[in-house]
């Protein structure tokens, strides 16, 4: 298999036990460009004999050589991985920009580049894990041990492939945990470059298996008696049904799901400051991020000039191609991605919300599954806009009276992910943030770094991702007693 990315759109093998294996059907799914509208390539589609056989794979992998090796060892191998996907971080970045419509610029670091960041940091984590903690106690001298979970079954989605399945092959590896991915359809091609990168690495056989599949093939691995331990990424109502399944299983399970998060300006915010972080904290990668904040709260006192310079800055972004440098706003995924989206601006219309600009599918580009970018001004926080997670690039600005009205709208959602506050006061923004319901928040600035743990709470999920504590989830903990020493 070559490693030009431009040779490699038609997958017709699966990436289990370090080899190219044949399905046992013959089921295919076709990818399309976003961009274009034109076929991509292929994959072929895992069924439950493929899901055995990778998870069968895996199993093997954990009890054998993989299972034996030192902190240091797997260490050493996740760095090698980190930099054969690096090597190939620019094609990567660029593949993923044709397969979901993310603009290149956002792709290069979150696809390209992150994954390897990753695997360095926990690398540096799994050097650390052989150290024994020995603990005197009244009845007992307690030795704790640490080793993997067991196999972890990865179902990631298409928003952020490469980004998102690095945040749990990376911690899973460290921890000496095997891996079966299933990554989403709609991005299946670009799993393939782990498969590639994995064996220039020399990861053992078993280790890591690529299983692109859809619903009946996902379900099947999360309630696979092989499974040890699942780790989902995607939309709430999957990673219910998910989470009930483990539930019935006693089968550990991290959920980061949707999101509806609040941008809350406070009465002295710099709005300048604001308006320039707006595409990356609002609109990354066309809406189609869980923790954006696309609900943006104004004092009534500023807001029809927030509502106007919202609107003007949403007005100013490129719409293109998104492999153009230029490019801030691209297709969305699919046609039934634009549609959902473009359903949810006509229903605000119907409910009375004010659409101050886009809120449309654009003449220009002719062709892909592009929206404009949509802002709705005179929006109640009870809106149907204002409460589902629309993944588009549509926000809403609400008023608020005071900031104990503007906490309350905040809080007043089924989601808890992310979320920002602007001010120039940083006592007041601490103040602030610490009374949002949600698991990250931003103070004038907001960006996922591989130091802090990701993760929300209410309907957006279950456990945190990223950070030290991002690897607790892969790690099973032994207590030996030990009878205490004579005195």
């Amino acid at each position: 298999m070559t490693n030009d990315l431009a040779s490699e759109l038609d997958r017709s093998t699966f990436f289990v036990d370090g080899q190219w294996l044949t399905p046992v059907g013959t089921e295919r799914a076709d990818i399309v460009e976003a961009a274009t509208e034109k076929p991509l390539g292929s994959a072929s589609l895992a069924g439950t004999a493929d899901i055995d056989a990778a998870v069968a794979s895996a199993g093997a992998a954990l009890h054998g050589p993989w299972g034996h090796t030192t902190g240091a060892e797997r260490a050493a191998t996740m760095r090698r991985l980190g930099g054969a996907l690096k090597a190939r971080a620019k094609d990567t970045a660029a593949l993923v920009s044709r397969e979901n419509g993310m603009p290149r610029a956002l792709s290069l670091g979150a696809n390209g580049f992150s994954p390897a960041l990753m695997l360095d940091f926990y690398a540096g984590l799994a050097e650390q894990l052989d150290a024994e903690d020995e603990r005197s106690g009244m009845l007992a001298r307690v030795r704790v041990r640490r080793g993997p979970v067991g196999v972890v079954a990865a179902v990631t989605p298409w928003n952020y492939p490469q980004a998102l399945a690095a945040m749990k092959i990376a911690p899973a590896l460290a921890a000496g945990c095997t891996v079966v991915l299933k990554p989403a359809l709609e991005t299946a091609l670009d799993a393939y470059v782990w498969a590639d990168a994995a064996l220039e690495a020399g990861l053992p056989p078993g280790v890591l298996n690529i299983v692109p599949g859809g619903r009946e093939a996902g379900a099947h691995l999360v309630a696979h008696p092989g499974v040890d331990k699942v780790a989902f990424t995607g939309a709430t109502a999957a990673g219910r049904a998910i989470g009930e399944v483990c539930g019935r299983l006693l089968r550990p399970v991290t959920l980061e799901l949707g999101g509806k998060s609040a941008a809350l300006l406070a009465e002295d915010a710099d709005l300048g400051a604001f308006l320039a972080a707006l595409p990356e904290v609002s609109l990354a990668n066309n809406g189609q991020t869980c923790h954006a904040c696309t609900r943006i709260l104004a004092p009534r006192s500023r807001y029809t000039e927030v509502v106007d310079a919202v609107t003007d800055t949403v007005r100013s972004l490129r719409i293109g191609d998104p492999l153009e440098k230029e490019t801030r706003i691209g297709p969305l995924v699919s046609a039934a991605q634009r549609d959902r989206v473009l359903a949810h601006v006509e229903a605000g219309r119907a409910a009375g919300a004010r659409v101050t600009t886009g809120g449309a599918v654009p003449a220009d580009p002719a062709q892909g599954w592009f929206v404009e970018p949509t802002v709705f001004a005179d929006v109640d926080n009870d809106a149907a806009i204002a409460r589902e997670e629309i993944f588009g690039p549509v926000l809403c600005v609400l008023p608020y009276d005071d900031e104990n009205d503007a906490v309350r709208i905040a809080n007043d959602s089924e989601y808890g992910l992310g979320g920002t506050v602007w001010t120039t006061d940083p006592e007041r923004g601490q103040a602030l943030a610490d009374r949002i319901l949600s698991g990250t928040v931003g103070i004038n600035h907001y960006a996922l770094d591989v130091l802090g743990p990701f993760g929300g709470v209410k309907a957006s999920g279950l456990g945190r991702e990223l950070g030290p504590e991002g690897l607790a989830p892969y790690v099973e903990l032994k207590s030996v007693y030990l009878a205490p020493e004579k005195r």
